[in-house]
């Protein structure tokens, strides 16, 4: 089977990247497709609630257990403070090497077949130590990047600005997914038909909160 690898990211934190990961993983699983996801960097992440992390949502979704171990199989930097990982990494005396994590995603990703997600962390400019950010870390795996972002006021901009620093590193943008907020004043449609004009030769997806399983399956069919 041809193996396919996408880095998910998004123009925030809290936007939903886990949600779409999630989401993608069952519609490619559905189609009979195999389909897997690494999430390497978490933080605000409590040891003894490893089902409620961002890595377990993403092994339920890939039908594993979910346990401690599990867990640090696919996320191997795991940080307390609920805050950008350079500096949760830095409270708890520890730095994260951007040669060590690439090294482990590539692994991942050639050891895997079918889909394999590489889920980051915050959006796509928090840093990761003193000199790099989510940017490098996508542009180093060289695997096209899918941007996650929500509906609320003010994505529109978020939406243009992180492609704009995607694009400026060469990073192919394989689809704009906006997962509708929970405070949407504006309509994902709308924000999609705007985004639209200004990123004309990018797929974008809209996936609504509650019944969506045919718009994960319609971006699955996308990226395959």
């Amino acid at each position: 089977m041809d193996m396919k690898a996408f880095f998910v990211t998004g123009t925030g934190t809290d936007i939903g990247k886990t949600y779409v990961a999630a989401g993608l993983i069952r519609a490619s699983r559905r189609a009979g497709r195999q389909a897997n996801a690494i999430k390497p960097i978490m933080t605000g992440y409590e040891s003894y609630r490893p089902d409620v992390s961002d890595a377990g949502r993403l092994l339920e979704a890939m039908e594993k257990k979910v346990t401690a171990e599990s867990v640090a199989a696919i996320s191997p930097w795991r940080y307390a403070a609920p805050i950008s990982p350079d500096m949760a990494a830095a409270m708890e005396g520890r730095t994260i090497s951007l040669p060590q994590l690439l090294t482990f995603c590539e692994a991942a990703i050639k050891s895997a077949p079918g889909l394999m997600l590489v889920e980051g962390v915050g959006g796509v400019m928090v840093p990761l130590d003193r000199w790099h950010t989510v940017r490098d870390w996508i542009a180093g795996l060289h695997i096209p990047a899918i941007l996650v972002a929500g509906s609320y006021l003010g994505s529109i901009s978020h939406i243009l600005t992180a492609a704009e620093a995607l694009n400026t590193h060469a990073i192919k943008i394989a689809a704009v997914v906006i997962s509708e907020s929970d405070i949407s004043p504006v309509r994902p449609e709308d924000i999609a038909s705007t985004i639209t004009k200004f990123l004309p030769r990018t797929a974008i997806q809209i996936v609504h909160r509650m019944i969506n399983d045919a718009e994960f399956e319609k971006l699955a069919w996308l990226l395959d």
